[in-house]
């Protein structure tokens, strides 16, 4: 992989507390070990790195790294901040792949996981009927059920969701896309981690 792919790569950031409160591309991880606002984790013994530290640190047999002129930086996977304690309070952003994420890629009506192909976007309350494209409105629907709800709530058409949608508490699948960086499990609880990540 180029040095320019390994640097926008997720990097887990975590508050001096160790919760989860951001992703952030290595490049910009960097930024911050080198500002001294962050310091690189080693999520196999936890240890902790300055700038200094972590840049004397010889690659492992076929881990990522960035080869400077000088150097070959390790791809920092998590580090945590040495200023800030604050938990992220940052809304998630509605968008169609986090819609997905917060639904878990399962139809709100009957349950099933047909893929993303076969899953549709569909307004509890109708547009038509003065509904908002909201995360409190909006749920996952596969092509089936969206047709048999048609332009009606689901009392009109005698359905019941699985859950009443909500705008989902920030979590780091929000901002990781899809990849999935098996260190971080150390970091995120059990239930988190079995989320599958999908668009």
């Amino acid at each position: 992989m180029s040095s320019a792919a390994l640097l926008e790569r997720p990097t887990l950031v975590l508050n001096r507390s160790w919760q989860p409160v951001h992703v952030a591309t290595v490049a910009r991880a960097l930024i911050m070990l080198w500002n001294e606002t962050a310091v690189v984790v080693d999520p196999d013994d936890f240890r902790q790195y300055s700038w200094s530290d972590w840049a004397r640190l010889a690659p492992k047999d076929g881990e990522p790294f960035i080869r400077t002129v000088t150097m070959r930086l390790r791809v920092p996977e998590v580090v945590t901040l040495t200023r800030h304690d604050r938990p992220r309070r940052n809304p998630v952003t509605f968008s169609r792949r986090n819609l997905f994420k917060r639904d878990h890629s399962t139809c709100q009506y009957c349950g099933i996981q047909p893929g993303s192909e076969e899953l549709t976007i569909d307004h509890v309350v109708p547009r038509s009927h003065g509904g908002q494209t909201t995360w409190e409105n909006c749920v996952l629907a596969c092509v089936a059920c969206n047709a048999r709800k048609a332009n009606r709530t689901p009392d009109q058409a005698f359905m019941k969701l699985r859950k009443t949608p909500i705008r989902p508490i920030w979590k780091p699948l929000y901002d990781a896309s899809n990849v999935r960086v098996a260190s971080w499990s150390r970091f995120l609880s059990e239930a988190y981690w079995n989320i599958q990540l999908e668009n």
